[in-house]
């Protein structure tokens, strides 16, 4: 009897079955991993080709366009050409009416009486003059009513290359469109991506949360109360999104631009210190205290991103300590520049 309720009180030594569990949930995560990242793989092959594609896009679109400048400005220069041959044929028809209206006057100036003989052959001399002036002036009409025609013709060989170009350029704008917003998509797979693998790390903890595209942490996890450095069992929280992220970090194409933003949250109940002067205040250096530690654990700075809303964006309008906890919270969220 005594033997029995000394075991009894010692209780039954469950841990090695913890063990064998938590071993077993390890193996296969890393197995799924080694898969995931060898499917990855073959799709950064794939994305390489779709980047080639698009930058042969983008230098197709900057040649149509100096192109088109260039149709453009010739354009103009032809135009301005026309112009002035315009207004140089009105001259020469002016002249030659001109000559002409002087010619019929010295033909009917014919039938006079002889006492104007001398001034009619004055005027067969001035109206020969003008006669060949008028033939010469003929000449250069045609001549310039064959250059405008010729002028014409180009402008209307440029306005059709113009429009060809504007069409190909439509053309090259809808197709680089369609290759930003697969980029777009990658991006958002990316990210959910991540928030899959937070989800395995986290598990059904009620302390910490995947909320939509974000990651939320209740601030009690990370840090004191009314304070901004984070506690010593924070460190394996925040090391597990850390991780999460220089594995998708590896996966990302470098020319996409993301950030991993960090928003720090209080509750409505105002503080005011030396060091605090405002939830603005609190929530800020919360959120940098987060950024600062994922960055010492190898998170390029230029991808981490530092936000703070204080008080003015509550999950729970309530004013129970309940609803304080719930808004009391560090946000992450996988997001472009």
């Amino acid at each position: 009897m005594a033997s029995s309720r000394v075991r009894s009180a010692r209780g039954i030594n469950v841990w090695p079955g913890y063990v064998d569990a938590l071993a077993t949930l390890l193996l296969s995560v890393v197995f799924l991993l080694t898969i995931f990242v060898v499917g990855q793989f073959f799709l950064s092959q794939e994305l390489t080709g779709r980047d080639e594609v698009l930058n042969r896009l983008n230098r197709q679109i900057a040649d149509l366009t100096d192109l088109l400048a260039l149709e453009r400005s010739s354009r103009r220069t032809q135009e301005e050409s026309a112009a002035s041959l315009k207004s140089s044929l009105e001259r020469a028809e002016s002249d030659r009416d001109r000559f002409q209206a002087l010619a019929d006057a010295a033909q009917a100036d014919k039938g006079q009486s002889a006492d104007v003989d001398k001034q009619l052959v004055a005027e067969r001399g001035a109206t020969t003059r003008a006669q060949n002036q008028i033939d010469v002036l003929n000449d250069q009409i045609r001549a310039m009513r064959r250059q405008l025609a010729a002028l014409e013709d180009a402008l209307s060989a440029s306005e059709k290359r113009d429009k060809e170009s504007q069409t190909r350029i439509a053309e090259l704008g809808s197709r680089l469109n369609v290759a930003l917003a697969q980029r777009v998509q990658e991006l958002a797979r990316y990210r959910s991506d991540f928030f899959g693998r937070l989800r395995q790390i986290i598990g059904n903890r009620s302390d910490v949360r995947i909320v939509g595209d974000r990651f939320v942490l209740q601030s009690e996890v990370l840090f004191p109360v009314g304070s901004a450095t984070l506690k010593p069992e924070a460190g394996p929280e925040i090391d597990r999104i850390a991780n999460a992220i220089l594995d998708i970090a590896k996966e990302i194409p470098a020319d996409i631009p993301w950030v991993l933003r960090v928003d720090g949250h209080t509750d409505t109940r105002p503080i005011q210190s030396a060091q605090f002067p405002s939830n603005w205040s609190l929530s800020a250096a919360r959120a940098i205290a987060v950024v600062q530690y994922l960055r010492g654990k190898g998170i390029p700075p230029q991808r981490l991103l530092a936000g703070a809303f204080g008080e003015f964006q509550p999950l729970d309008a309530g004013s129970t300590e309940e609803a304080y906890a719930k808004n009391r919270r560090i946000e992450m969220k996988l997001t472009e520049r």
